[in-house]
């Protein structure tokens, strides 16, 4: 399998789990007109409040809560991507020849914010603008692969469990379920068939545990 090859794979894959997802939450998705664009730039927000902005305090970086904001905003860029028929040879080409370019998490902050300004200005999804960001954080593919049917699996259980009527308990024993979800992850093997059926298990497992009295 050539490198194209493999970057097609990986996001035909994730774009079909987009899809299912979207599905859930709304049959007919695609006729609704939902302002991802809008969901992007606000994750951007969400992500830099992770990273550290302020220059008035002493900041350290949640990379990890970091790296989970990327993969949300990737779901809505994903999105969008699919109302334009994509990911298409484009975008694969993209992945392909920029991913692993060389960045630093000095540049982090500024990629974030130009990112989002195409989202504000324009209402689209910049896709070479989201690949510096992974570039600099020194994500690949893989990364964001893993990451992502990680979150995917998170947010249907969520809508599973009554993300949409307010009955889900975003919090589990003091902790937020992302955080949960990123313990899980590091206890599995990513690279395995059965990898999402196992992090949904737990997942429901960690919490039923966490449930009130």
């Amino acid at each position: 399998m050539t490198s194209s090859e493999r970057v097609r794979a990986m996001l035909s894959t994730m774009a079909r789990l987009q899809d299912e997802h979207n599905c859930h939450v709304a049959a007919d998705w695609r006729q609704r007109g939902f302002p991802y664009y809008r969901a992007v730039w606000v994750e951007c927000a969400e992500l830099l409040d992770h990273f550290g902005w302020k220059w008035w305090k002493r900041q350290e970086p949640d990379l990890g809560q970091v790296r989970l904001e990327v993969v949300d905003i990737w779901h809505f860029g994903l999105s969008m991507l699919l109302l334009a028929d994509g990911p298409g040879d484009e975008d694969v080409e993209l992945f392909a020849t920029r991913l692993g370019a060389r960045r630093s998490l000095d540049d982090f902050r500024s990629d974030v914010e130009a990112l989002a300004l195409v989202a504000l200005q324009s209402e689209r999804f910049s896709l070479p603008a989201f690949i510096d960001v992974m570039n600099a954080l020194g994500m690949n593919l893989d990364d964001l692969t893993r990451e992502y049917i990680g979150k995917n699996v998170l947010n249907n259980f969520r809508q599973a469990h009554g993300y949409q009527d307010g009955s889900y308990r975003k919090t589990w024993a003091g902790r937020e379920d992302n955080v949960h979800l990123l313990e899980i992850i590091a206890s599995l093997d990513a690279g395995a068939p059965g990898f999402a059926e196992e992090l949904w298990k737990a997942l429901a497992q960690r919490y039923s545990e966490t449930a009130p009295a």
